[in-house]
């Protein structure tokens, strides 16, 4: 018969039964905690033979269906074997730490659920509880009620709003012509030690990665607000136009933060744009104790931090935070009619990037809401402790300590006539024993140490120092 329904669904591979979902959730929360337990007590680095990872990976020519258990076995197989873990407890390298439990349980509700916060219409219960956190914590910084947030896949997708925000409000033709809206060039100002992607992003909004100027720092690592004020009068003197001034609250080699008050200042003085890139030391705000080294940022028109740094969330949660609504607004606003709705300043795909949005701010509201300020901020006083412990111990066996972060990052070098710092951390990092990193700070090679895993010990920190002065 023509036109017949479809018959009615019935369970299958991929929509299963009622019951086996609920058995493969059990074996899934059986299993993931014993991995990593074995990961805890194994090599931080890969262990996996990569030929015989690459052959297996070729029989998956998707023509034969296999069981998911199967599957499920293979891919935890592969991950705990393949990767660095950044959940390991001696894993002292990138700001991706060990993500909280809640944050995980998020993941899981976020994935079942599998709302579309592009609309407030379509999940006002999801758009409301993002919305909430994103609130809390751009108060807990400083900015003030009327201050709006929004999650971001991470802190380049923020930063990259905050220089679109600062174009437009500069010029707000830059909307519709772009950068010959100007007349002459856009310019914005970041340290020489800032995260760079901020070369890609001045690429990504299309006004050239020169634009992108690199103020040379303090000699500490911090911008030298005295080369920044001089940058800006020469560039105005060549014609170009300033339109943003960054400041960096914890720079990725040292854990520096620039003079952000003196930024500020500097900004308001020539009438800038002024973010603070606060990725991942902007946790500070949650200890009561140490908040004050941020002094200055709630001056910023604009505040990136990352969910998935020291707030300990999933990969990957970025933060954006504004005091001028109407400005975010202006930069992403469009109308279609395929829409549900399209309501300024409470849609998400009006005042943000993304178009499609997974509902990532789940996570930091479960995690904030179970540990509470007081939590996150004991979180962060134990990291830092933690690498007062390091230095300690390194110092006294005739280390060279290099910068002096209020943050949990260290960047030290080796005795005199020993090891040169990329052979210690390549060694290091080989042995499996612990995660460092080689890098420069103001010139000099150094191995960089940042912890901000939440279950790591005094235990894991001598367990570094050993592996640091072991005989080559």
């Amino acid at each position: 018969m023509k036109n017949s329904p479809p018959p009615l669904a019935q369970p299958s591979a991929l929509f299963p039964s009622r019951a086996e979902r609920a058995r493969v959730d059990d074996f899934l929360t059986r299993e993931l905690p014993l991995a990593n337990a074995r990961i805890a007590q194994g090599s931080v680095i890969p262990t996996f033979n990569l030929a015989s990872f690459k052959s297996e990976l070729a029989g998956f020519d998707f023509r034969r269906p296999r069981a998911l258990d199967e599957l499920l076995s293979w891919s935890m197989a592969q991950l705990e074997h393949g990767i660095v873990h950044m959940t390991h407890p001696r894993y002292f390298g990138l700001f991706n730490p060990a993500p909280t439990f809640a944050a995980e349980c998020a993941d899981r509700i976020a994935g079942a659920f599998n709302p579309q916060l592009a609309t407030w219409t379509t999940a006002p219960a999801a758009v409301e509880i993002e919305a909430h956190v994103l609130k809390a914590v751009a108060l807990r910084a400083g900015l003030p009620t009327d201050a709006v947030g929004h999650c971001t896949s991470g802190g380049s997708e923020a930063n990259c709003t905050a220089l679109l925000c600062a174009l437009t409000r500069a010029n707000p033709r830059f909307a519709t012509d772009g950068a010959r809206a100007f007349g002459a060039a856009p310019v914005f100002y970041i340290s020489r030690d800032s995260h760079l992607a901020w070369l890609k992003i001045a690429h990504q909004t299309g006004i050239g990665r020169a634009a992108a100027r690199l103020v040379p720092t303090d000699g500490r690592g911090r911008l030298d607000a005295n080369a920044l004020v001089a940058a800006l009068e020469e560039d105005r003197a060549r014609g170009c136009v300033p339109v943003m001034i960054v400041a960096t609250a914890g720079t990725t080699n040292a854990g520096m933060i620039d003079p952000l008050e003196r930024c500020a200042q500097i900004a308001r003085d020539g009438a800038l744009w002024y973010h603070v890139d606060a990725a991942w030391g902007g946790a500070l705000i949650a200890s009561d104790r140490l908040r004050g080294a941020l002094a200055g940022i709630e001056h910023a028109d604009s505040i990136t931090i990352d969910a998935h740094k020291w707030f300990a969330t999933t990969m990957g949660c970025g933060m954006f935070m504004t005091r001028d609504a109407n400005v975010l607004s202006s930069v992403f606003h469009v109308s279609t009619t395929f829409m549900p709705s399209n309501i300024v300043n409470l849609d998400p795909y009006v005042t943000t990037a993304q178009w499609s949005r997974r509902f990532l701010g789940l996570r930091l509201f479960l995690s904030l809401a179970v540990a509470g300020w007081q939590g996150y901020g004991e979180h962060v006083e134990r990291s830092i402790a933690l690498m007062a412990v390091l230095k300690e111990e390194l110092a006294a066996r005739g280390w060279s300590i290099l910068n002096d972060s209020q943050l949990a990052v260290l960047c030290v070098a080796p005795p005199a006539g020993s090891e040169e710092a990329h052979a210690v951390a390549k060694r290091v990092t080989a042995s499996g024993r612990a995660w460092v990193a080689a890098a420069k700070f103001e010139g000099r090679d150094i191995i960089r140490v940042c912890l901000t895993h939440g279950e790591a010990t005094r235990e894991d920190i001598l367990e570094l120092v050993s592996a640091l002065c072991a005989r080559p």
